[in-house]
This record gives C-alpha cells, structure tokens and sequence, in this order.
C-alpha cells in the first residue's frame, strides 16, 4: 500500500495510509489473526460502518476510500455485514484478549469511536444495536450525511449536505472524529398493538410495511386488555422523532417512488425538490410527470386520535387538546427535522413560565410535541423564529386509534415511513412512546443540540418511572425495551438495505 508524508489530520508523521492514530489491527479486528506488537496505541481507533447503497454511488466510493487509509478489515460494508454481529465479534475478542493479558485490546476498548455513514435510517440502526447489546464501555458514534434529510449529523454538528469522498476530505472528518466532544441522548421506546389486517402481510413483516426499527414482539400479558386472538405487539425505538399525518404521507409516498423508480433518485438535491413537489401537491392538487396527487390527503389528528400525555416521570395521563386544524404532529427529540429546521424553535421566556415548558434539551427525558396545519404552514420554519404550533413537552405520550375516522394514516420514524391501517371493527389501534436509555454521540462545532448537563444550562431533574403503561414488566423480562436492532431481529436477506438510505 502506497504511503506517504501526512498533513495535519493528527496521524503520525510519516505514515498516511494506513492512518496510524485511527489504525486498528487484524488480531483486534479478527480472533485469529496473528499477534503483532505495536509501540504506541491509536489514540482514537475507529471502527466504520458505511452503507454502500446511500447518497448514490457515495457509498461505494467513501468504502473505497476509508479502506485505502485504514486497516481494509475495520471498515464494514453495511450490505454485506450487520453491525451487530461485527461488534458482537469484536468485543467477545476484546474481552478474550484482555484476559490473556494483552494491553493493546484495552486501550483500544476505552479510546473505540465508530463512525457511520447513512441515511437517518441507517444512523438509527447501529445506535439501535449499540443501546441493545449493553456493552460495558459502549463506543460514541459519529455520523457522516449520506442520506436526503441527514437530521442526526446536523444535530450534532457535521453538516447535512453529502460529502467529498476523496482521501482529503475523509482524513479531514477523520481529525474532527478524533477532536469531537461526547454528548449523551435520550432514545425512546415504542410500542404499538394493534389486530393485524386480514389481507395485508403480518409475519414475515413486508419490507415496506414497516420500519427495520419496528419489528413483531408476539406475547402479550395475560393482564392485557388487548391479549385477544389477532392481536400484536411491535415495538422499536427512535433517536429523533416519530411523526404522524401530513408530512409522513409526503415521505411515504416519495419511499414508494424511489422504490419503484430508483434510477431517478440517485443525488441528494433531486431528493428534496420531489418532497417540497410533493408537499405543495398536498395541498393544491397539482401533478407532474414525476408524481400523481392523490386527493386522499390525511385528516387533522383530532379526528383520527385521541392522544394523552404524562408530563412529568410519576404523573398521571391527560388528554392533549389538539385544534382541529392541525394535519401534522411531530415527537420530537433532536433540534432538527425534514432537512435541518427545528419546528420547536425558542419559547420566550413568558410562555415558558406560562404554560410549564421547559427548554429542549437532548438528554431530560422530554421530548417537544409540534403541530402543522398544512404544508404552507411548514414554511414558517424557514422564517428566523419560525416554528410550528407547540403542543405539550411529555415524558410519555399514547395515541388511541378507534374506529370510523380513516381507513389508514401514515406514519413516520427518523425518516422511515409507513402506511398505517386503522380499525375496521370495534377494536383500537395504541401507540405508546415512552424513555428508555441514553447512547453516546459524538458532537463537533457547530452543535445545535443542548445538554442538561452543561453548565450553562437551567436544570430540572427527572426519573424514569413505568407505571400505568402498555408494558408489562413480565411480559419480556430479558428482551425487555430492546429496539430490535441486535440480538433478538435480524434484517431478512431479501430486504433491500438502500430504504435505510
């Protein structure tokens, strides 16, 4: 491998490729490789996940360019290997490794970040496996925007537009990976239960069906209300926000598109002009040659839900009042949604004391609860202070679907949508969000997302509590609150990895 004098990037100086403060060896990577002997360690070994099939060709290019610079063996193509067997691999050799006394493996353990390149789905995905695997010293994630709306890198302070792949760009997010700040964020737990339609696909679940982040939880407690022949439980987890009505319409119906047509879909810019086609078609009916306006547009919330909250950890449930006008709601959890806008935006400080709100933060256990009338009412985000309609701050939340509203709704999370059927008969559709855990990202300058913990934040304590909940403590005492992500769901061979994109 060609190497040469490197530049600033924080490498060693006389070794390029591969980099060797990011360099991790075969036997670390792999259990049986030979050993070899290094002087110093990497101070900031990374492990990447790259999903080959985002940002068009990006994908494949950036994998060739991270194994040009690094070890070949520490960059994983996410369409070949799931990153829940390659972390699983790795850490039982870590901790193998270090029980014959091999210093190296523990250095590299304590100092691991990984990186991955995506779409928000794809982002979600391997936090999801980092929360199910409860590692003992689990890796801060970075994350590179591959991806249409990339919420989760611009929250954090790495942009949204798609990158340069070539050798100078990447040692460049190398050396930002290696100065990054670690940052903690809350994840949230959902479960929906529902009777499973009689014609439409239940087990295995269609790959469009559902998110890869929702998957079949088949046992229900014998307490339940809802343990009823025909009836199942899916749970999973989200990052940045479960949205509901309007705007998951809009993405279902681009997903679909892309689908069916994914030669037209193949640049970042092309992604985002047919979503803003497709939310002005929304509401003015008109079509081009790309897209068909269907008139099936979703209904306002209040006809089709019944939400309640519980504002506070250990509070009782109320009804949310949600005006009629509103078409759209979105949960949420990071300061960025639909391409980089934050439809909380900055409550004064009288309507904060007024109406019990609290500033949002990405690690209190609160998630920000918006409303949009229609799409027009979307371009507020675009005005300094714009934001949309808010709603309530929850601890949880619970939306009851019941019969006679709609026939489906659609619903959306951090970027993946479905087409959600709703009841027939007299029986009810429950979605439930609730905290779970916190992962560790990885910050860089500019951040837009806040702590708790910062100094110079106002804080305001908060405890987890279960009770008066979907959830039954006995129900799943070992995979209890699992997103699916590792261990206990495994994405079929013939689902296609590009709609994580």
């Amino acid at each position: 491998m060609h190497r040469h004098t490197c530049g600033t990037d924080g490498s060693s100086p006389d070794l390029c490729g591969p980099l060797s403060d990011y360099y991790i060896p075969d036997y670390i990577l792999k259990p049986d490789s030979e050993k070899i002997s290094i002087n110093n360690p990497p101070t900031c070994p990374v492990v990447v996940f790259i999903n080959s099939k985002s940002g068009g060709q990006l994908g494949s290019s950036l994998i060739k360019t991270y194994r040009e610079l690094l070890n070949e063996a520490q960059v994983f193509d996410l369409s070949e290997e799931t990153p829940d067997k390659v972390l699983h691999r790795i850490y039982c050799n870590f901790e193998k490794l270090k029980s014959n006394g091999d210093t190296l493996s523990f250095e590299i353990q304590k100092s691991l970040r990984l990186i991955v390149a995506g779409g928000d789905g794809t982002a979600s995905w391997l936090l999801g496996v980092i929360s199910d695997l409860k590692l003992s010293q689990p890796p801060p994630i970075a994350t590179v925007p591959l991806g249409t709306g990339n919420n989760l890198p611009f929250s954090f302070g790495w942009g949204k537009k798609n990158p340069a792949t070539d050798q100078m760009a990447v040692k460049s997010f190398l050396g930002q990976v290696k100065r990054a700040r670690e940052m903690n964020i809350d994840s949230w737990h959902i479960i929906m239960r529902m009777r499973i339609p009689q014609e439409g696909p239940c087990d295995p679940i269609a790959p469009l069906d559902l998110p890869h982040s929702l998957h079949a939880f088949h046992r229900v407690s014998g307490s339940d209300s809802l343990n009823m022949e025909g009836y199942h439980t899916f749970r999973g987890g989200f990052w940045n926000y479960f949205s509901m009505g309007m705007d998951a319409q809009v993405s279902y119906e681009f997903h679909s598109e892309r689908k069916r047509n994914p030669e037209r879909f193949k640049n970042q810019l092309t992604n985002q002009c047919y979503i803003m086609k497709a939310e002005i078609c929304s509401i003015s009916f008109m079509s081009d040659t790309h897209m068909t306006c269907r008139t099936s547009i979703s209904r306002n919330i209040a006809q089709l839900a019944k939400v309640k909250i519980m504002k506070r950890p250990g509070g009782k449930w109320e009804e949310l009042q949600i005006p009629r006008s509103i078409r759209s709601i979105v949960c949420l959890n990071l300061p960025s949604f639909s391409g980089g806008f934050n439809p909380w935006g900055t409550p004064g400080t009288r309507k904060v004391q007024d109406r019990d709100l609290t500033p949002p933060y990405v690690d209190d256990g609160l998630i920000e609860v918006v409303g949009f009338r229609d799409a027009w009412h979307g371009l507020v985000l675009l005005a300094p202070n714009g934001h949309g309609t808010r709603l309530a701050q929850a601890h949880r939340l619970r939306f009851e679907f019941h019969k006679g509203a709609a026939e489906h709704t659609f619903m959306r999370i951090d970027g993946e949508p479905w087409k959600q059927p709703l009841p027939k008969e007299d029986d009810t559709v429950v979605v439930e969000i609730s905290p779970l855990r916190q992962v560790a990202m990885l910050a860089s300058d500019p951040c837009k997302s806040k702590s708790i913990n910062d100094p110079s934040s106002p804080c305001h304590p908060h405890d987890d509590d279960d009770t008066n909940s979907l959830e039954d403590e006995d129900e799943w005492e070992n995979g209890r609150k699992k997103f699916g992500a590792a261990a206990t769901f495994k994405i079929p061979d013939e689902v296609d990895i590009a709609h994580l994109c």
